[in-house]
């Protein structure tokens, strides 16, 4: 049970992020501001978590009686190499948070986060191509429920395409796209090494890439000390530390299907927030796209759970 809420908290930690960045776009700050006072929070407390983790390893190295070239050959240093190879894996992460926080300028931010959750079938779609293997019937199944809940939950055939910025839409569906890329090259990424380690490279070079597209004045025109500092403190929190770390200690026992169907807890707790924290106006027939949405984001895990049981009762 711990690592089943361990996955649905860190979910619902990214579902808190757009409500946040309105917020923040409300005090008059920019994108650049907002997305890098994120790393850099988000940098600091990985370090300090991968610091953390190599006290950790070496009392309990000293605790077994293992010297300190014992030790070395146990546990190798990463090569720069593979350093550079764990930043190159975060920068699809920055590209996400910028596309994704800049759609929030133009549309709604229940709207957003539905664009964002795109990221299902572009993934699937992505393989398919890559692996040249046509989808199979769930799979079909699944992506026509994720494109009907998504035109309900966006409210297009309530009110029509036209009620909408296009330029949001777009930039919403390139963050799913993104999105999609991380969640490919970031598995494959030197997995061997520890995730704590794993996530302050991937971190570090996101906040990297961030400072060239975007120079951080902000650490030292004054603004770092007002109210940015504490929107940048819970975005760093919620969206590049809790997750990855919950992520890390609770994916691994339930398995990579069960942590897609509580992954998407994201998306009801952002509609949520949208509707009581920003007033945005979310109807009926929106939340019913939305649960349209989760049923086919845990359809295939449904799917591949009867099929399981279905093997064992006929293996016994």
């Amino acid at each position: 049970m711990k690592y089943l809420l361990s996955v649905l908290v860190g979910a619902m930690s990214y579902g808190i992020l757009s409500t946040i960045v309105v917020l923040a776009y409300g005090e008059g700050y920019q994108l650049g501001e907002v997305v890098g006072t994120q790393l850099l929070t988000g940098c600091i407390l990985a370090w300090l978590l991968a610091l953390y983790t190599r006290v950790k390893e070496t009392r309990k190295q000293r605790s077994q009686g293992i010297t300190k070239a014992a030790a070395k050959k146990a546990l190798p240093r990463m090569t720069w190499k593979q350093r550079l190879l764990l930043m190159m894996a975060g920068a699809p992460t920055v590209v996400t948070g910028l596309l994704y926080y800049q759609s929030l300028r133009y549309i709604p931010a229940s709207l957003a986060i539905i664009l964002l959750f795109q990221f299902t079938w572009i993934s699937v779609l992505i393989q398919a191509v890559s692996k040249r293997q046509r989808p199979d019937k769930i799979t079909v199944l699944t992506l026509l429920l994720l494109f009907g809940g998504t035109l309900l939950a966006a409210g297009v055939l309530g009110e029509g395409a036209a009620g909408f910025n296009m330029l949001g839409i777009a930039l919403g569906l390139l963050s799913a796209v993104s999105y999609s890329m991380f969640i490919i090259f970031s598995g494959k990424a030197v997995p061997a090494v520890h995730p704590a380690y794993r996530s302050a490279w991937m971190v570090t070079g996101g906040f990297v890439l961030l400072c060239i597209l975007f120079p951080p004045y902000f650490l030292f025109n004054g603004l770092l000390w007002g109210q940015l500092l504490l929107f940048g403190f819970l975005l760093g929190l919620f969206g590049a530390f809790i997750p990855p770390v919950l992520f890390a200690i609770g994916v691994p026992h339930i398995g990579g299907g069960m942590a897609g169907i509580l992954g998407a807890a994201e998306l009801p707790v952002a509609v949520l927030l949208s509707s009581f924290v920003l007033k945005e106006h979310v109807s009926g027939l929106q939340w019913a796209g939305v649960v349209l949405v989760l049923l086919g984001v845990v359809l295939p895990e449904l799917y591949n759970m009867r099929r399981r049981g279905l093997k064992t009762v006929t293996s016994a």
